[in-house]
């Protein structure tokens, strides 16, 4: 199965080799003009699009804490028509989420911006795995994590207390591998540093930070991956 993974369970990862394939991805191939009608569509109704190059997975498999897997950089078209369709057992979509935790054990979530394309949705400053995340072939997750919370927020993650190991929660079609990363302030102070980096952007990604305190402080809108990954942090004190 390409596709062999834990569905909707939280699980550790201890180690991960997931290896960009420079070929093209089988669904890419196969639906070209089915890609492009409906890149016209989504530009229509939103300009500000940019149709750069995504990652998707052609196969992904988790076994004794370890994730293998392979993918394929895509337009974002064809990540968008994939979106959309989510036909089972071609392709599904991973991305990584640092869950930014505070002094006072809150954890620091975003608003989507307007323009984007999950426009208004909360849940952890990140993003779709680029190329430039690979290293030698192989995914860099920590890289990513790192990169998408600095171009969002603001915040500098590298250097900061982390978990020792990767979590990973699955669902059908796509899978986050996230970590925590302990910032040495309290919640409020790293919200209004985010907000001031915000404000000072000509075109910034998000609306602003969202602090959650405990599992019962959803906000408005929350990613549905997100409520999982809330509880579990509240449940599970830290590893180091």
């Amino acid at each position: 199965m390409p596709f062999d993974l834990p569905r909707d369970t939280i699980v550790p990862v201890r180690s991960a080799a997931v290896r960009l394939d420079p070929g093209q991805h089988p669904f890419e191939r196969e639906n070209g003009a089915a890609i492009d009608t409906n890149w016209r569509e989504e530009t229509a109704r939103n300009p500000a699009l940019f149709d750069g190059k995504v990652v998707l997975l052609s196969s992904l498999t988790y076994a004794g804490g370890r994730l293998d897997g392979t993918c394929h950089a895509v337009r974002f078209a064809t990540f968008m028509l994939w979106r959309k369709t989510r036909p089972l057992g071609s392709a599904e979509h991973a991305y990584a989420h640092a869950m930014p935790v505070t002094s006072d054990n809150a954890l620091v979530l975003i608003r989507m911006a307007g323009h984007t394309v999950n426009a208004g949705r909360a849940y952890f400053a990140a993003g779709s795995f680029e190329p430039q995340d690979f290293h030698d072939g192989m995914a860099d997750i920590d890289f990513n994590m790192v990169r998408e919370v600095t171009e969002e927020t603001g915040l500098v993650l590298a250097g900061c207390r982390r978990d020792p190991i990767f979590h990973l929660r699955s669902s059908e079609g796509a899978s986050v591998i996230f970590r925590r990363y302990y910032i040495p302030e309290p919640a409020q102070a790293v919200a209004d540093r985010i907000r001031a980096f915000v404000a000072a952007e000509a075109e910034p990604e998000i609306e602003g930070p969202i602090i959650v305190r405990s599992p019962r402080d959803l906000p408005a809108n929350t990613a549905l991956h997100i409520p999982a990954m809330i509880e579990w942090h509240f449940g599970n004190p830290p590893d180091c």
